[in-house]
């Protein structure tokens, strides 16, 4: 690295404290007045020994997409990756922002390697937003949960034709603006962490559980197990095991929305009974000197590839001045 790429990434992480630590009216006047905040995420890929020490590998060309990837829509951006392995061939769910239909729809990428990305298509759509496709399988289907937080449900996805065709098979769970929906099976039982503040202050976070995949699903006596706390309650990727922990990541969305990722490990999960524990020191993830994630980072997709080497997806975004581009125009009535 140069001296001069040194003496931008000092620089950069200086105008990050300031911007963090100082009252707002000091940073002001150091850096001059902060514009709105519009994000650009975009979709990178991390390793590491496990779930908890992921890092962005030497040689990765990250990001691995970004809204200039996709060749079917004009996209804002693309966030909330989800991966799936099947056979040899790595496959990516996640949302692109259609700016000509107002909302996201869910597209598809593949991987021969699972570093180098090539976009395919958008394969999910519906006439309300939808992002997070949280995919899995299970005796052999595909399944896919996305957020639909306003149909103000959670909705499961059936695979008729693996990867390109999806229908809603089941309601889940209704009656909230449910959003980051992450599902999992523990002790033969499964469960399900959703936020919930409708007025999307990313604080809420409540837990389900089930007998069967489709149901019936019920609120956990303890939940919402989280209130009032945006720095720990909204889904942050998949649930994974880690040996004899299972941990669960969340978003910290202070002091805006997807500033930070953070690990939790699930110390005990009963029909009646919930604790957890920080699983880390600090953040996972964050604002780093890097263009794509200047801004912050909220999701991760780990997936264990061996017994000493995990692989997984992130995002990360950017602030831009303004996030469409000139010149494009949405069809009038």
């Amino acid at each position: 690295m140069t001296a001069a790429a040194i003496r931008q990434i000092v620089k950069w992480y200086a105008k990050r404290n300031i911007r963090e630590h100082c009252p707002s009216k000091i940073a002001d006047r150091l850096l001059g007045p902060r514009g709105p905040i519009h994000q650009e995420w975009s979709i990178g890929i991390v390793t590491g020994a496990s779930p908890l020490r992921l890092r962005h590998a030497q040689g990765t060309a990250n990001p691995v997409l970004t809204r200039y990837s996709v060749s079917d829509v004009r996209a804002l951006f693309v966030a909330d990756p989800f991966l799936i392995r099947v056979g040899n061939l790595w496959h990516m769910f996640f949302e692109v922002y259609n700016f000509d239909s107002d909302r996201g729809e869910i597209a598809w990428a593949t991987s021969q390697d699972g570093f180098a990305w090539t976009y395919q298509k958008i394969v999910l759509r519906e006439s309300f937003h939808l992002s997070y496709p949280y995919v899995f399988e299970w005796q052999g289907r595909y399944y896919m949960i996305p957020e639909t937080h306003q149909a103000e449900s959670v909705r499961l996805y059936e695979a008729t034709t693996f990867p390109t065709d999806w229908v809603c098979t089941d309601i889940l769970i209704q009656g909230h603006r449910f959003a980051d929906s992450s599902i999992f099976m523990s002790d033969d039982r499964w469960w399900l962490f959703t936020e919930t503040n409708p007025a999307l202050a990313h604080d809420t976070l409540r837990l389900y559980q089930a007998p069967a995949l489709r149901g019936p699903w019920e609120e956990h006596p303890l939940s919402p197990i989280i209130q009032a706390n945006p720095h720990i309650a909204r889904p942050a990727g998949r649930v994974v095991r880690d040996g004899h922990r299972l941990l669960r990541f969340a978003q910290d969305c202070f002091p805006v929305y997807g500033t930070r990722v953070r690990a939790f490990e699930i110390t005990e999960l009963t029909p009646s009974t919930y604790r957890e524990r920080p699983a880390s020191y600090g953040p996972l993830f964050g604002p780093s000197w890097r263009l794509w994630t200047q801004g912050g980072m909220h999701h991760v997709d780990a997936q264990q590839l061996n017994s000493h080497q995990w692989i997984a997806a992130v995002d990360g975004w950017r602030q831009v001045g303004w996030p469409i581009p000139e010149g494009w125009q949405r069809d009038r009535c």
